[in-house]
């Protein structure tokens, strides 16, 4: 791997962000006050969670890629500041996913905060896993854990898995079946970033009848580097 995609220097940053003195117990983000529980990713950290709000048209210039009105699946919500910030925008129902049960907490707690919690639900699940087989949205959107690690990696940690992929397998089973979990005329998004391993992840849609479609980039300063961050769609091959 090069130094960019090292899943050790993700792991670094997992545990120092989970373990710093300084995090705190609430945050102000979007404007917004926010509630921040233990071993859940710490958006105050970094840039990402406002570039996902910017990306998807929450918040900033970009055009709402979420129909007012509309059904949203969250994957791996952390805080619950997107999917929280979806029903703010105008979602009618939203759904919220992760596999971190501190993060389901977490969520449940900001949509309470905000108002929310009659159209927000938070689901502990692996992915798609918790959800009833029929449940089916407008818009499926996953702010990956991008950077890939060895397929024998071996998480210590919850808060781990929302920093590295082990082999690429949980973004091999959101390709397949977040386009399953559409209504029709429905997007499944995937954020992505080039610390992450593009060209494998193009291999895993294409051996899977999948296509990925670039809509949107964001670059944004992270320290001393400049990450990039890719909104993908995910459609059939055909």
């Amino acid at each position: 791997m090069t130094e960019r995609t090292s899943y050790e220097r993700s792991l670094e940053r997992s545990r120092a962000a989970s373990s710093r003195p300084d995090r705190p117990d609430t945050f102000t983000m979007a404007g917004l006050e926010w509630d921040l529980l233990d071993d859940v990713f710490a958006p105050p950290f970094s840039r990402t969670t406002e570039t996902a709000m910017d990306i998807l048209g929450l918040t900033g210039t970009e055009a709402p890629l979420l129909r007012a009105g509309g059904s949203f699946l969250e994957v791996g919500s952390g805080t619950g500041i997107i999917a929280v910030m979806a029903t703010l925008r105008g979602a009618a129902r939203v759904v919220a996913t992760d596999i971190n049960a501190r993060a389901v907490e977490n969520t449940r707690r900001n949509a309470g905060r905000h108002g929310v919690g009659d159209r927000l639900r938070a689901v502990h699940s692996d992915l798609f896993a918790a959800l009833d087989d029929g449940e089916r949205f407008d818009c499926v959107y996953w702010h990956s854990n991008f950077v890939l690690a060895p397929d024998d990696y071996r998480y210590r940690s919850d808060h781990e898995r929302a920093y590295i992929d082990t082999g690429y397998r949980a973004h091999e089973r959101y390709l397949v079946e977040a386009p399953l979990r559409l209504a029709p005329g429905g997007k499944a998004l995937l954020q992505f970033s080039d610390r992450g391993d593009l060209p494998r992840l193009t291999a895993l849609a294409t051996a899977h009848d999948r296509r990925l479609k670039v809509l949107r980039r964001h670059s944004f300063l992270e320290g001393t580097e400049t990450l990039e961050h890719i909104l993908l769609e995910i459609r059939g091959a055909s």
